[in-house]
């Protein structure tokens, strides 16, 4: 598989693992006040999807980049 099916894959997975973060944050909130660690566990998943979806959204410019430098030679 390639890099960006892997990228695409992992993405897809970390949204699952975010989604269940979020959930078991709201459920501790709601039998009172949560520990730490499950306030902020949403925030890794929430970055790495941050720099999957950033790679998945730049790698149709790049591809067209890369396309215009090799016509232009």
């Amino acid at each position: 598989m390639a890099w960006s099916a892997w990228i695409r894959q992992g993405h897809r997975w970390l949204s699952i693992i975010f989604t269940i973060t979020v959930v078991a944050n709201f459920a501790a909130m709601a039998r009172g006040e949560p520990p730490a660690w499950i306030v902020y566990s949403p925030l890794l998943p929430l970055f790495l999807l941050l720099f999957s979806g950033l790679y998945m959204f730049v790698l149709p410019y790049a591809v067209r980049w890369r396309q215009r430098g090799r016509a232009g030679r």
